[in-house]
């Protein structure tokens, strides 16, 4: 990790799913998304529509799995927050390839302890809202991790942009708890009538609008499989029928990759064991990877143009 540059890209592993509330398997998931790769290792594999490899753009480490304490909750996720504040303290961004939405929790906090916290915007594509309250014993499940972000103060409310959300959870008193601290949730139904472009639109000028007299300095993208119509991804623990298209999704992450300050991100809640024969969800969030990559790559073309 020492000898991470300010523009390296490292790509965790984080094999956790003991957060799932509903069909396990997600500690299966970075495996199964790195096996999903059929493209030559060696030379150039452009994105045809941006004209450039983000991995000849950028220098892209995959540094492994992060160890997990098999069974132990607590003591994992600690595990996966000290590594990713290692790589974001170096000056790299890290991609982290979950594992269920738990690992969200010490993913951004890492990032907020690097860049401060209340500073770093997240914009999150889920079908739930994952703002859950769970008892004691339970407060580091999947359904819960932006609850805790907003109460650790680490990503405050008002940072936080949820594209997707659907379904019968969470209930009203919690979409209240959400109202009340300023979260921005789209919805499918506003995402189907107004059109994903337009909801997109404000999500950027809502991430880049100063609060409290200050923009957010930095952006964490999360994006749970399940936001994709389960059609498209089978290989999820909680499927939720009526969802974004994988060409949506693919193409939302490059875009805000490109024209937001992205310091880092996860793809959560693969599940290959649901995803067979045809292991299309494990291929999809492979390149969900790839087209954040090329958003990184095309948004630090633009800078490098401006300053020229």
């Amino acid at each position: 990790m020492d000898e991470t540059r300010p523009d390296d890209v490292v790509v965790l592993g984080a094999p956790f799913d003991w957060g799932t509330s509903f069909r396990p398997g997600a500690r299966f998931g970075p495996r199964a998304i790195r096996d999903a790769d059929y493209l030559e290792a060696d030379g150039v594999r452009p994105h045809l529509a941006a004209g450039l490899d983000p991995l000849s753009e950028m220098s892209v480490v995959d540094a492994g799995d992060i160890p997990m304490v098999r069974g132990y909750i607590e003591e994992s996720l600690q595990s996966i927050e000290r590594y990713v504040h290692e790589v974001a303290r170096a000056g790299g961004i890290p991609i982290v390839l979950g594992g269920d939405h738990s690992i969200t929790f010490p993913n951004a906090t890492a990032v907020a302890r690097h860049y401060g916290y209340g500073e770093v915007a997240l914009v999150h594509f889920d079908a739930h809202a994952d703002t859950g309250v769970y008892s004691r014993a339970e407060m580091m499940g999947h359904g819960a991790p932006m609850r805790r972000l907003i109460e650790s103060g680490a990503v405050p409310g008002h940072r936080f942009v949820q594209v997707g959300l659907r379904g019968y959870w969470p209930p009203p008193e919690i979409v209240e708890w959400m109202r009340e601290r300023d979260m921005r949730s789209y919805y499918m139904e506003e995402v189907n009538k107004r059109g994903l472009d337009a909801v997109l639109d404000e999500a950027v000028a809502h991430v880049l609008a100063p609060r409290e007299n200050k923009p957010a300095r930095v952006v964490f993208l999360s994006i749970d499989i399940d936001v994709v119509d389960p059609g498209m991804a089978p290989g999820t623990g909680t499927p939720e029928p009526g969802g974004l298209t994988s060409r949506q999704l693919l193409d939302a992450v490059r875009r805000l990759a490109r024209e937001l300050p992205v310091v880092g991100g996860d793809i959560v809640e693969v599940s290959p064991h649901y995803d067979q024969p045809m292991n299309i969800t494990a291929l999809l969030a492979h390149r969900v990877v790839l087209e954040l990559l090329t958003g990184l790559a095309e948004g630090r073309r633009a800078d490098a143009a401006v300053i020229a």
